[in-house]
């Protein structure tokens, strides 16, 4: 190898590292599995910067995040956990926002008999054994399904029957395999085009569970604050917030006051 072709391939592995570096990094709430990809790579095409997406359960990320996990950006299916955030120093101060309301439904598979148009008291019934739901210690739509089961006053009927997932999307995978007949689930998961093939669902009214209310922020440890906003600001186009429509998600709820 000559001397200069030498060169070439330092400066080529420096340069691939520098651009690994300078990927953004998102950390993001596991129903947002069929719709970030499509926003991400509307990123990456207008700023030409790589984005990295993590999936999984907002309160794990939130540890994660406590405890030093190098992010640039945190999408929760939880406003409470950036707000946490923010109040202690480890998010932007003002970086803060709500992207979205999550919704939840009940979802079976198609050949498992069970007609779901009944809503949640069909979870009474004796074929329903196992209802696959998100690890409401860690998940924002774990609480919501134990709230719904609550207003609907079946919550200890059924509370043995409950299985739950790490994420809403475990749960999901739960619910698809068969390890449950049925599961609460986002509805954002059960339009993708996997589910939407192979099950059914009816969504469980808003006023049955507090509002999922979820928020994006830029975390305090971000090398790239800068380009981190960039993209929370990229969530507020019209066309973005479209895609966040059509993939099951309700507009974000009015600012308090």
């Amino acid at each position: 190898m000559t001397r200069h072709a030498a060169l070439a391939l330092v400066l080529l592995a420096l340069a691939a590292a520098d651009s690994a570096a300078q990927a953004l990094t998102l950390a993001a709430a596991s129903d947002l599995q069929a719709a970030l990809p499509a926003i991400a790579g509307r990123f990456e095409q207008e700023t030409g910067l790589k984005v990295g997406l993590t999936f999984g359960s907002s309160g794990n990320f939130f540890t994660q995040i406590q405890n030093g996990a190098p992010f640039d950006v945190f999408l929760s299916a939880d406003v409470e956990y950036p707000r946490l955030l923010e109040q202690s120093g480890q998010a932007v101060r003002g970086s803060l926002y709500a992207y979205a309301t999550g919704r939840l439904v009940l979802w079976t598979r198609k050949d498992s008999g069970i007609d779901v148009r009944q809503g949640l008291q069909v979870l009474l019934d004796a074929r329903v054994r196992r209802v696959a739901v998100a690890n409401p210690v860690h998940a924002p739509y774990g609480r919501a399904a134990v709230a719904a089961l609550q207003h609907e006053q079946i919550y200890e009927q059924v509370r043995q029957k409950l299985v739950p997932g790490e994420s809403v999307s475990q749960a999901a995978q739960f619910a698809q395999s068969g390890g449950a007949d049925v599961g609460l689930l986002a509805l954002s998961l059960a339009l993708s085009s996997a589910m939407k093939s192979s099950g059914a669902y009816v969504e469980i009214p808003a006023p049955y569970y507090p509002p999922i209310e979820q928020a994006a922020i830029v975390l305090a440890r971000s090398r790239q604050p800068q380009r981190a906003q960039q993209f929370i600001d990229m969530l507020k186009q019209p066309a973005v917030m479209q895609m966040l429509s059509s993939n099951g998600f309700a507009p974000p709820a009015p600012p308090r006051r």
